[in-house]
């Protein structure tokens, strides 16, 4: 495709003028990360913000502060105390990354988030947009995001009808928001830019009678604005399916398995997950373990992940031999299922107990 002209001096001045504007009058001032916006809080809220809605992320928010107010609380808490708040928001790697970057900072940098955008993006979890929000956001310096709003929001404006997930349109629309970006006002930009997409210039109906930009913007006047961004290119999605063993000892407890690092779900607890039957009654007799079927009988589920759909069969026994003949392996626990889980459960497992305690 054409790539758009670069905006001249005179257009840039006038997005960034009535943008500005905007924001101060319209723009969302009340999040809780802005108050006060720190390095810290500006870094936890970008991290839980990634593929999930603000409306979601605010409670998980206010409960993770409140146990992890700082980057030396947040680095000597144990991973399952930080995977543990971090139950039901999705994306785990997101929160390992969190946790080994705060131990790093507090290693390398006296517990405080660095100003340079290069060291920044050296600690895990942080990128190019994630570095920009905290130097700009947190540190009140020169920053230059480029989330899914601002994608969003620039692919519209310049009328570019391509997926924005591709190299080379990322590329170009990286040019255009560090074009657009007033480098002595970019937290307030950034913050701008984020609103304009969350709040106007939506993924769907957007309001463009509302928006600042309609007059300078593109698809707008070429009536695009539901064609753009363009949807990413269609692809089968793998199904995979999985056995989830519901294993009760006479006292009712749950065998619960914690997931290796990198695998599915890395760090998390889930009932012990197996391909096959074959390979769920193998992995009993290796352990000398005698079991019968037992209630309740649950439905199977499914549940979709980034690139692939999961099918969950739960299949629940009952232990006919001592419960202390699997605890050689540290990987295994009783989970009482009336008490706190010991660590974090994904979403999925989460409903999973649920069902398994309702009936």
């Amino acid at each position: 495709m054409n790539f758009p002209d670069p905006p001249d001096n005179a257009l840039v001045a006038r997005l960034q003028h009535s943008l500005l504007a905007w924001h101060a009058q319209h723009g969302r001032h009340d999040l809780p990360w802005q108050h006060p916006a720190t390095p810290y809080r500006v870094w936890v809220s970008e991290i839980m913000l990634q593929q999930t809605q603000v409306q979601t992320v605010i409670p998980y928010f206010a409960r993770f502060m409140e146990r992890f107010p700082d980057v030396p609380t947040l680095a000597r808490a144990s991973r399952d105390e930080v995977l543990a708040l971090w139950s039901g928001l999705g994306y785990y790697a997101r929160a390992r990354n969190l946790h080994a970057a705060a131990r790093r900072l507090l290693e390398q940098h006296e517990g405080e988030l660095p100003t340079a955008q290069a060291e920044l993006e050296a600690l895990p979890g942080i990128g190019r947009s994630t570095a920009g929000a905290i130097r700009a956001l947190g540190h009140g310096l020169p920053g230059v995001i480029l989330d899914g709003n601002v994608r969003r929001v620039l692919a519209r404006l310049f009328a570019i009808r391509e997926w924005t997930g591709r190299g080379r349109i990322q590329r170009q629309l990286w040019t255009l928001a560090e074009t657009l970006t007033p480098p002595e006002q970019a937290g307030t930009w950034a913050q701008a830019m984020m609103d304009l997409g969350a709040t106007l210039c939506r993924r769907s109906q957007p309001r463009c009678p509302a928006c600042p930009w309609q007059q300078d913007c593109v698809a707008h006047a070429q009536g695009l604005t539901d064609q753009i961004p363009a949807p990413r290119p269609k692809r089968q999605v793998p199904e995979r399916r999985a056995l989830f063993l519901l294993l009760a000892d006479d006292q009712g407890h749950l065998l619960l398995e914690r997931q290796p690092e990198a695998g599915l779900w890395g760090g998390l607890w889930t009932p012990p997950r197996f391909d096959s039957l074959d390979a769920l009654e193998q992995w009993l007799a290796e352990r000398g373990l005698a079991t019968e079927p037992a209630e309740p009988v649950l439905e199977p589920f499914a549940h979709r992940f980034t690139h692939f759909l999961l099918h969950g069969e739960p299949v629940t026994r009952r232990l006919q031999s001592p419960a202390n003949t699997v605890m050689e392996d540290n990987r295994l626990l009783w989970y009482n299922t009336g008490q706190q889980p010991p660590g974090g459960l994904p979403a999925p497992v989460q409903r999973l107990l649920e069902a398994y305690r309702r009936t």
